[in-house]
């Protein structure tokens, strides 16, 4: 009894002591955020045109730039996902919000940054190639995918916070007819059919939707590569450098969920499933949801002006 009284007690100030390192942490990081940022922005920038410089080298027949390039894909994608990729947030708030296996915290997020690869080459091909839409008709359709993204971010915070809301509220009981507790037949497996399956089949739509906002907002880097490859005729080689891209924010992102489902994971062995603690897990739902939906806000006002000569002119292209 003694033992077990120590071990519930030492939670609240572990958890007192655990809440300042955090909250030192992100005062830190706020105080450089901005600088950390710029540094990212500008480092971005500058890797946009040496990668703009070796798709000139290929063009110019010579080959050893194709190395480079898709180096410095990597690279530019690895840097987009620490700094101001939107990636980081959906995912830190999906996995600190929900239990998911090793395999989806995995799966989800990486195939939520290739399929950003995906639809920075699909906005091209369909608007650039099929339809031959000049460069600022491009750049006025960039800016509404934005836009529509940035919504697709805020309704998946608002679903985060509806579920938690519906999870808040209390359950009525409902009587059913009488059936055997437990019963036995060729496909029982005996418990291979709990928890873990029911997670997998009900929770589809939200991995779905952390895919889709994650993916629907392509990378302007990448759109810009991409056009400027295609104004040069070397389409293959501005796939290779997106999907690249694409590639290094993905491991980047994988990282980092990986780190936030181990430190969820710690915190529920902390605190248990106690009868008491319910309603912390809708809270933190709450509180992710409603951090998701401002930071699509943000997304929503400071997307990129449309430019009237070209997003890839304006860059510097």
């Amino acid at each position: 009894m003694t033992v077990q009284r120590l071990t519930s007690d030492w939670r609240i100030p572990g958890a007192g002591l655990a809440t300042l390192l955090l909250l030192a942490a992100a005062f830190s990081l706020h105080a450089h955020w901005s600088v950390f940022i710029q540094w990212c922005l500008a480092t971005q920038i500058t890797l946009h045109r040496y990668l703009v410089m070796y798709l000139l080298e290929i063009h110019n027949h010579q080959y050893s730039g194709g190395l480079w390039l898709l180096g410095g894909a990597f690279l530019y994608g690895v840097l987009h996902a620490i700094g101001p990729g939107h990636g980081k947030f959906i995912v830190t708030t999906y996995l600190s919000t929900n239990k998911e296996s090793l395999f989806a915290a995995r799966a989800v997020p990486f195939i939520g940054s290739l399929m950003q690869g995906v639809s920075a080459i699909a906005f091209v091909f369909i608007l650039a190639i099929g339809l031959n839409l000049a460069s600022g008709d491009l750049s006025i359709s960039r800016w509404f995918v934005e836009k529509i993204s940035a919504v697709m971010i805020g309704l998946f915070g608002a679903f985060i916070i509806y579920q938690a809301c519906q999870n808040l509220r209390p359950r009525r009981p409902i009587i059913s007819s009488l059936k055997p507790l437990h019963t036995h037949d060729e496909h029982c497996g005996c418990g291979h059919h709990g928890v873990g399956m029911t997670l997998a089949e009900s929770d589809w739509k939200t991995r779905l939707g952390v895919i889709l906002a994650i993916g629907a907002r392509p990378c302007s880097g990448a759109i810009m590569i991409l056009m400027f490859a295609n104004a040069l005729g070397m389409v293959t080689w501005g796939m290779a450098a997106v999907m690249t891209m694409a590639l290094g924010t993905g491991l980047s992102i994988l990282g980092l969920s990986l780190a936030v489902r181990y430190a969820r994971e710690r915190t529920v062995a902390i605190f248990g499933d106690a009868p008491r603690h319910h309603w912390l897990m809708p809270a933190v739902k709450i509180v992710g949801g409603v951090m998701l939906v401002l930071f699509a806000t943000v997304l929503f006002v400071t997307v990129i002006p449309i430019s009237a000569n070209g997003d890839y002119i304006a860059a510097g292209c």
